[in-house]
């Protein structure tokens, strides 16, 4: 009998526009476990080219080389072979699309064309940084400097020297984010397999969907960050071994797994002293083996170009990320429109207020925009309060900028809202690098571009429909039950499909499962669609554990000889357990 619904059975209709909260949005949160790496990689990455212009008395050049410090608040979670890879992308689109809004700029003064132009960069910027996953910030960084270039001053033979700031800012950035490998290259990997292993303890100590969805994401996410951490070493070896035990204690949850142990694992591998060698747990042989050859098949070209035809598809025609690009692209562009409409100075601040709004769905637009009203109009309050004392000297300017920086980070992670009253103050006094304005004018222009960029942003949001919600859902729901088959038939055959077919298969569907969880958490928060199919997203996702569950328990079958660290050969243990 089938524990699915029939598909003509009569779905609920639920309300096209759901309610919306006030005080859950603005609830602090605990602080990210690593908030003070961005924090600090920004100040650093900021603190060189800007007491560099001081010194040579050239402040008004701040704006190009800040494009390039702010590349260092990215990629803090990936292992540091990716974090090269992604923050030299970041630097070199950073400076893309700086060239784009400084030619602009040097060809016309029309603010029709300005708006239209920024209000394409931000739906561009937000649909490519989706697309990649590249993390917070995302595209509100990128959107911020090309808005801003777009409406300073510019001549067309000053932008090879403006973009070769940005371009030598971003060295200085990436040498600051990737430096560190240095001292503990495994550093990343190490806070994805703790944050697992918590993740783990939870699912132990309280079994419930909620705490299952997160073991089974922080397993996946660690076992990412081992795939792309490059070469095996003694230490990823002992982490992917922890792993194992976090991926069989999360799927399973046996009430002997202990979760002070998986606790006591998780600090130690956080900590700068070894990793713990934690027993065998059953299939960990075949596990490392599975590991091995996903990562040999990543590194292959194969495995790129399927890297990258999955990157082109996310982009396509039927993307589900086409209709959040559509908002933003629409919602700058009225928010700029309407502010030059009134008169007010400096368009791009609304346009960057409502490009930051735009999230997943519109309930999270809802609370962003929230968040982003509040911190802004708090933020004002705290510009007007400190800019006698930055107008006291370049120095202090520059300290001030600095301190604002390194606030906004150290409070974006409690919440969105408190990290903005930061970024506000920030984002004003970087005007005064090229001259001082009279303050009533910025707090007005500020608070009003403020509003009316909310209103504007989140107008668009709920206007523009985005049925492919709806749509992807049904799409993860047939990936996840053809992995879950895969799954099965690869445990079922496991002698012929071997260690690492079983690994792999068992991977993809953890992966698919996040993904389906991903993609209901979206759909739920969407207005104007169809109901969701709760009973078979329910069944689905207990069935695809089960399969997790089970396999996760199998003997791996015999494999190659595990080498010691010595270097040489050693025997393979009986039941297959490294």
């Amino acid at each position: 009998m089938s524990d699915t619904p029939s598909d003509a059975s009569p779905r609920p209709r639920q309300p096209f526009a759901r309610g919306l909260p006030l005080a859950a949005p603005l609830r602090l949160n605990r602080p990210s476990d690593t908030w003070f790496k961005p924090a600090l990689s920004v100040v650093v990455a900021s603190a060189v080219p800007h007491l560099t212009l001081l010194a040579l008395g050239r402040l008004d050049l701040v704006m190009y080389t800040m494009a390039g410090s702010l590349c260092a608040l990215y990629g803090h979670g990936l292992p540091y072979a990716r974090r090269a890879r992604t923050l030299a992308g970041v630097v070199l689109s950073m400076t893309a699309g700086l060239a784009a809004a400084l030619v602009t700029a040097s060809l016309t003064h029309s603010t029709a064309v300005l708006v239209a132009v920024g209000a394409l960069l931000a739906a561009t910027q937000k649909a490519a940084c989706d697309a990649v996953r590249i993390g917070p910030p995302g595209h509100v960084i990128l959107t911020f400097v090309s808005s801003a270039a777009l409406f300073a001053p510019q001549r067309l033979g000053q932008v090879p020297a403006h973009l070769a700031l940005t371009l030598g800012a971003g060295a200085v950035a990436w040498l600051v984010c990737v430096g560190p490998a240095l001292i503990r290259r495994e550093g990343p990997e190490r806070r994805a397999v703790a944050r697992a292993l918590e993740a783990a303890a939870d699912r132990v100590a309280e079994p419930a969907p909620r705490t299952r969805h997160t073991a089974a994401a922080a397993v996946h996410a660690a076992w990412q960050c081992l795939l792309a951490s490059g070469r095996p070493t003694p230490v990823r070896r002992s982490l992917e071994r922890l792993v194992v035990h976090a991926e069989v204690a999360g799927v399973s949850a046996h009430p002997d797994q202990e979760p002070d142990r998986l606790r006591a694992w998780a600090a130690l591998t956080r900590a700068r002293g070894p990793v713990p060698e934690p027993p065998p747990a059953p299939g960990t042989a075949a596990e490392l083996y599975g590991i091995d050859a996903e990562r040999a098949a990543l590194r292959a070209s194969g495995g790129r170009r399927a890297a990258r035809r999955t990157l082109l598809r996310s982009l396509g025609p039927g993307s589900h990320l086409l209709p959040v690009a559509a908002r933003t692209l629409i919602g700058c562009a009225l928010a700029g429109y309407l502010c030059a409409a009134l008169g007010v100075g400096r368009p791009y601040w609304a346009i960057v207020t409502a490009a930051s709004l735009y999230q997943a769905n519109t309930t999270l637009t809802w609370n962003r925009t929230l968040q982003r009203t509040l911190g802004n109009l708090l933020g004002v309050l705290v510009f007007a309060a400190v800019l006698p004392l930055s107008r006291t000297g370049p120095l202090a300017l520059v300290l001030c900028c600095l301190f604002f920086s390194f606030a906004a980070e150290a409070l974006i992670t409690r919440n969105y809202w408190l990290g903005s009253v930061a970024v506000t103050p920030m984002a004003l006094l970087v005007l005064e690098f090229g001259g001082t304005h009279p303050a009533g004018e910025l707090v007005a222009d500020r608070v009003l571009d403020t509003v009316l960029g909310a209103l504007a942003g989140f107008l668009a949001a709920a206007l523009v429909t985005n049925r492919r919600a709806a749509g992807r859902v049904e799409r993860t729901l047939e990936a996840a039950a053809q992995a879950r088959t895969a799954a099965e038939r690869a445990y079922a055959d496991r002698a012929h499909t071997g260690p690492d077919g079983l690994d792999r298969a068992r991977r993809a569907l953890t992966a698919r499962l996040v993904e389906l969880r991903e993609a209901a958490d979206i759909a739920a928060g969407e207005w104007w669609q169809r109901a969701l199919p709760e009973q078979r997203l329910l069944a689905a996702e207990r069935a695809g554990h089960r399969t997790l569950a089970a396999t996760a328990q199998r003997q791996g079958p015999p494999v190659r000889a595990p080498e010691t660290r010595s270097g040489a050969v050693a025997p393979a243990p009986a039941n297959g357990a490294a």
